[in-house]
């Protein structure tokens, strides 16, 4: 019976130390989940950036496309 106890008492003081580190990792398991989201969202706030950038070079093309074809006089005035 004394032995009993004392591997009682030996499986308790386990339990609350694998409680503590269940509850650690849990934790930082959170705290590594929240990391990763916030650098998704980085990712992907660039991304957008990058979309927005890729538009405007689109759009600063086209304006010099129709500038070069206005300067080199390709445009006629229309007729009345």
């Amino acid at each position: 019976v004394a032995q009993a106890y004392v591997n009682q008492r030996k499986l308790d003081h386990e339990v609350k130390t694998l409680q503590t580190q269940a509850g650690q990792f849990a934790k930082q398991t959170s705290q590594w989940i929240s990391m990763v989201e916030n650098f998704n969202q980085a990712l992907k706030e660039i991304g957008d950036v990058e979309n927005w950038a890729r538009s405007i070079e689109m759009d600063m093309r086209t304006i010099a496309t129709a500038l070069e074809y206005v300067h080199k006089g390709q445009l006629q005035p229309a007729s009345s």
